[in-house]
């Protein structure tokens, strides 16, 4: 019986030092995009977002709008975390216009909409939000919990 646990003793030691030795996995290269900065609603196609992107609309009624200046200020303190998300910023400060995304989620005033992947609208927002506040909301959305899980399955 004790030369049966050498034996298995013996096989089982070269097993780590193989570990050891084997090639490190190569990882894909990390995508390094710049983060975009905001997007004019006029520019912008939403059926070419779908599954692709999360818009983040910034609707105003004016580009001189204490509001969305404040907004448009706190947007572009953290873009990268924005961008870690999909999030596409589209800004619309032109009513008079008429634009597809206005005419669909029809805002009055200021207003912060931040949609899902399926372009359906999520939040609306009176009042300007942090960076923070939008990255939180967004991390409780269906879609963005199934990709988290999708990346990290562990739940880590």
């Amino acid at each position: 019986m004790k030369t049966l646990y050498t034996l298995v003793l013996l096989l089982l030691v070269p097993v780590p030092l193989w570990a050891e030795n084997a090639p490190a996995p190569v990882e894909p290269a990390a995508q390094e995009t710049p983060a975009v900065g905001p997007i004019a609603a006029a520019d912008v196609v939403l059926d070419e977002l779908m599954f692709l992107r999360r818009p983040v609309v910034v609707f105003a009624d004016s580009p001189a709008d204490p509001t969305f200046i404040r907004q448009m200020q706190l947007i572009e303190r953290d873009l990268p975390a924005l961008d870690q998300r999909d999030v596409v910023v589209i800004v619309d400060t032109d009513p008079a216009a008429k634009s597809a995304i206005r005419q669909k989620l029809r805002p009055r005033g200021f207003s912060l909409v931040l949609m899902e992947k399926d372009l359906k609208p999520v939040i609306r927002k009176p009042l300007p939000w942090d960076v923070r506040e939008i990255v939180a909301a967004i991390d409780k959305f269906p879609l963005r919990r199934q990709e988290m899980l999708e990346r990290q399955p562990s739940g880590r």
